[in-house]
């Protein structure tokens, strides 16, 4: 009992004496988080910027900051600020989850994640039924968006990805910071190259997770990186003799599935996933496609995909009903205005009719994404982008470039094509790991070995190559009994 006092009393001195950097000079005030951020000692604070930045004039908005302090009593000087996705996904969720995952980089460096203008506590653009809404048999509530877009307390045309990455370095300022490192993960991963070209002598290092360029123009090749994910999925099932076993030709299932939802949509009566209550449903191909697309952004979601077709085929959609529950907490946090803010100024608008017609020839390219966001973006107000925005970002910072290889919509080749351009990175594609490779296997590792260096330079990448996909389900108790494979550890 004595020892435990001791070792408590040590906890607690260790507690106190480690301070978080730079705190004099710091010009944001900050203080204990709330317990929904989930981690112990970290700090929250507020830095407020001009909506319009270019007139310093009128609306304000309060930038929600959180920084999770070093382990160490001697913190490096250069923290890491991490960019999370979407667009429109707030930073300051990913708290919880990172602090297990880059604990190796805290012992080091504080962490810091801020809210986007237009996300989470930052001014959170939210439209009441769009940002949870159900993609199966409903059609997309253009006159909700239409009444969101009219009613927001915002200039919609300054919510860009630039003017946000101006405020990200006023907060670097306003913390104290020379340099940074950067982590941005799928959108952010163009955030961060944004801000490595708008304030590249602020940057130490850069962390590219799921790159989405800025020349990547949104939603135009998502068919199509779906369409080559999921035919992995058909080229692994085949390769596995259990999955092959209990799944034989699923590649034609699958194209013999939406062939017959193409000629006439199928009604159904099944409980729904979260209320368990008998609901009619309309199940049309682009219905089953995205349900089945967003299934491919998870490794492990994967698993299960062979059986949900096989299914679906048999004409049982309970299965397919059930896929749309996945990922429907994040889906929640996400704020449609902001999405649309970036996408519709930057991406959507450079989508032409020579493009519609390359979708158009080729139903593997095709997505019910691209008419929504299309038809969205007619009427909502488009920002002002920097002359050559949507070149490649050139620079000889020191840049670690992941790249799942199962990805459905940042797929390696768009890792690739950025590395092309930053003379001094590394691109790693990440074997069996979809979008988003940060907890998979050997990669955090990776990460904090990056950041100690700040170079890639002798980085060795090697302890990848051990991971793979997860295994099939055979059945819906799971993959066949007495065979395991360890995936996703390190």
């Amino acid at each position: 009992m004595l020892h435990f006092a001791r070792l408590a009393c040590v906890g607690l001195l260790l507690l106190a004496t480690s301070k978080s950097l730079n705190a004099a000079e710091r010009m944001i005030v900050l203080t204990p988080c709330a317990r929904d951020v989930g981690v112990a000692g970290a700090e929250c604070g507020t830095l407020e910027v001009y909506e319009n930045r270019d007139t310093s004039e009128g609306r304000r908005i309060g930038l929600k900051v959180v920084v999770l302090p070093a382990l160490s009593n001697d913190p490096k000087p250069d923290p890491l600020f991490m960019l999370d996705g979407g667009p429109g996904m707030p930073a300051t969720r990913m708290a919880d989850g990172v602090k297990a995952a880059l604990w190796r980089i805290r012992e080091q460096r504080e962490i810091v994640l801020v809210d986007q203008r237009g996300t989470g506590e930052s001014n959170g653009l939210h439209c009441s039924g769009v940002d949870s809404i159900e993609i199966v048999g409903n059609e997309y509530p253009y006159e909700v968006v239409r009444e969101c877009m009219e009613n927001f307390d915002a200039d919609l045309s300054l919510y860009t990805t630039p003017i946000a990455m101006d405020d990200l370095d006023d907060v670097r300022e306003a913390l104290g910071y020379e340099q940074i490192n950067l982590w941005g993960g799928s959108y952010g991963t163009r955030a961060s190259l944004v801000y490595l070209r708008r304030h590249s002598d602020r940057v130490r290092s850069v962390i590219l997770d799921g790159v989405a360029p800025t020349g990547m123009r949104l939603p135009l090749h998502m068919g199509e990186d779906a369409f080559r994910s999921i035919q992995l999925v058909f080229d692994n099932c085949e390769a596995d003799a259990d999955c092959n076993a209990s799944y034989p030709n699923l590649r034609e299932k699958y194209q013999t599935l939406l062939s017959r939802l193409e000629s006439a949509p199928e009604s159904i009566r099944v409980p729904h996933p979260r209320s368990g209550l008998m609901t009619d449903y309309t199940i049309r191909r682009n219905d089953a496609v995205e349900q089945l697309r967003t299934a491919l952004y998870s490794a492990d979601a994967t698993r299960l995909l062979p059986l949900i077709i096989q299914h679906a085929h048999d004409g049982d959609y309970a299965p397919l009903l059930a896929q749309s529950e996945h990922g429907s907490e994040a889906i929640a946090k996400l704020a449609a205005g902001m999405l649309f803010s970036v996408l519709c100024t930057e991406d959507v608008r450079y989508i032409d009719e020579s493009d519609l017609d390359w979708i158009a020839a080729d139903s593997s390219r095709r997505t019910s994404i691209v008419e929504i966001w299309t038809k969205v973006c007619e009427s909502w107000p488009k920002g002002v982008l920097p002359a050559g925005y949507h070149d490649p970002v050139v620079s000889d910072k020191p840049v670690l470039v992941l790249s799942g290889e199962l990805d459905p919509v940042t797929p390696p080749r768009w890792g690739a094509m950025a590395a092309e351009h930053l003379s001094n990175s590394l691109h790693v594609v990440v074997p069996g790991a979809a979008h988003g490779t940060m907890g998979y296997g050997c990669v955090h590792r990776l990460m904090a070995d990056f950041l100690d260096r700040g170079s890639v330079s002798d980085l060795d990448p090697s302890c990848v190559e051990e991971l793979g996909r997860p295994m099939f389900f055979r059945s819906s108790t799971g993959p066949r009994v007495g065979v395991s494979r360890e995936v996703g550890s390190d």
